[in-house]
């Protein structure tokens, strides 16, 4: 099951790896008023994308309430959870996080990501180089991880980039489903508002993109991998 939150914000080439990996994706468009479940049912997996919203504005995305009580029903019973950007958040927010609006350093573009120690024996990141890279579009962030979260990607400028509750719910603020490309997609105009270069945000992601891409599909075929080991175990084989 896979919760969409915008036009825009489709699973891209994480979900063309969820589907080459052998799973099959029902997406549940929320802003268009497709019915998100409040629990996983006969899904093998939940994974929630971004959006522009924090994970608690039901006022203007009235979706989100049933998308929470889905990643909560998720944890509860052991189905695997990938949440991305908006998605990490909400993970972050259901499991008893922190996210603020509008706080510290806003991330656009390519940026460098380092792994913790603690990704070391994570099933994910595991054997990751130390340094890596991923696409960034966001100006909230989680500023206080779940007790007992494992803490396992940060950057400079917004230490909480990714991490895993339990065994196998994983959140992320970054973008892995967002290619190189896209950038040459995005208004310009903001990012020039902040001061930043559109030609060289993309001439960056352009020159980080063929290692990010290995990267983000190991970790998502890892993440595949999972799926189809917890299910197995389930059904009792």
């Amino acid at each position: 099951m896979v919760v969409q939150h915008g036009p825009q914000g489709g699973p891209r080439r994480v979900g063309t790896w969820l589907t080459e990996a052998g799973l099959e994706l029902r997406v549940a468009h929320g802003y268009s008023g497709d019915a998100v479940p409040e629990r996983p049912g006969d899904h093998a997996a939940v994974v929630v994308l971004g959006g522009g919203y924090l994970p608690d504005d039901d006022r203007r995305a009235p979706w989100l309430a049933p998308t929470r009580r889905l990643v909560r029903a998720a944890l509860d019973t052991g189905v695997p959870v990938l949440g991305i950007c908006l998605g990490g958040q909400l993970l972050a927010h259901v499991a008893g996080g922190t996210v603020e609006g509008a706080a510290g350093e806003p991330e656009f573009g390519s940026t460098p990501l380092t792994l913790r120690p603690e990704a070391d024996d994570d099933p994910l990141f595991r054997g990751l180089p130390d340094e890596v890279t991923a696409i960034e579009r966001h100006v909230d962030r989680i500023s206080v991880l779940p007790p007992g979260a494992h803490w396992l990607v940060e950057s400079r400028a917004c230490p909480h980039q990714a991490f895993r509750v339990g065994d196998s719910a994983w959140g992320t603020q970054f973008h892995p489903e967002v290619a190189a490309d896209r950038l040459a997609e995005w208004d310009p105009e903001p990012l020039r508002r902040r001061g930043l270069d559109p030609a060289e945000l993309v001439r960056r992601a352009a020159e980080a993109e063929p290692a990010a891409e290995a990267v983000w599909r190991t970790v998502t075929r890892r993440f595949a991998r999972v799926v189809a080991e917890t299910a197995e175990v389930g059904s009792g084989r």
